[in-house]
């Protein structure tokens, strides 16, 4: 077990947003969470995370308690997350903006990059070679020098989880990476999150395009209205008549393709 969650709940001015929310997370699958817009998705994943703090509940990650942690915290723990909203550099070029994430994680001080030490010049090369591997890996090379606000949304995109990435993540979070992008790049998008699963990295990923989510999720969280009303395989979701009825009578034979209109709301 990756990740337990129980009891999670988060209010904002006495509504609550996520309700006694309980889950797992298994280490070597791919979760999602799903529920129509406002239910509390993204909320979900900023609690996990530490951009708020949780009204009640416990997240326990690796056996040990994180609830509550802040985001450098749960960083440092090993996870990472992407936003639904492309979080780039947008005047700096794709590999500078992933090579500020790499350079993040070594431990050269600020005098040793002004004097340039052994130890300075040794990690440089090191964070370029991770940043040139890590554009490899999620197979948008060509771009590296494209400044990143010109830059295709699915290679900001993909430029962004590289970015995640940088801070090698045991668990990384995928707010809607479908979002904004055509059903051929979904595809695409789909293929590389299998990639990152297959290297050994749990994901976890909040989505609104149904036809993604079943052709990879191994367990589905499905929220309403910040509460759990589903909560097993694409089989059992999608027969679950609770959730035929949160997606407003949607025949059960076609949820799995139906796709939500997307919100910031989570």
């Amino acid at each position: 077990m990756l990740i337990e969650v129980r009891g999670l709940t988060k209010t904002f001015g006495g509504i609550h947003a996520v309700e006694g929310v309980d889950f797992e997370i298994h280490e070597g699958e791919i979760t999602a969470i799903i529920g129509p817009n406002g239910a509390g998705k993204s909320t979900v994943f900023n609690l996990l995370c530490g951009f708020h703090k949780p009204s009640g509940g416990q997240v326990m990650f690796r056996g040990k308690d994180i609830t509550g942690n802040k985001p450098h915290v749960t960083s440092k723990a090993g996870i990472a997350r992407t936003f639904q909203t492309t979080k780039l550099f947008e005047h700096n070029t794709i590999v500078e903006n992933v090579l500020a994430g790499c350079a993040a994680q070594t431990s050269s001080t600020l005098l040793g990059a002004v004097l340039r030490t052994p130890r300075f010049r040794r990690e440089e090369r090191e964070s370029m070679d991770k940043t040139l591997e890590l554009l490899d890996f999620v197979s948008i090379s060509d771009y590296k020098d494209e400044i990143a606000g010109n830059a295709p949304q699915e290679v900001q995109k993909r430029a962004a989880v590289a970015l995640a990435l940088a801070t090698n993540p045991s668990l990384l979070l995928l707010d809607e990476p479908a979002a904004g992008i055509t059903e051929e790049e979904t595809t695409r998008f789909g293929q590389l999150i299998r990639k990152i699963s297959s290297s050994g990295i749990t994901v976890a990923l909040v989505e609104h395009k149904m036809s993604l989510i079943m052709s990879l999720a191994d367990r589905i969280l499905v929220l309403e209205r910040g509460r759990r009303i589903a909560w097993g395989t694409p089989d059992d979701v999608r027969n679950d008549p609770q959730v035929i009825a949160a997606y407003l009578g949607t025949d059960s034979s076609d949820i799995s393709t139906t796709v939500n209109t997307p919100s910031t709301e989570g």
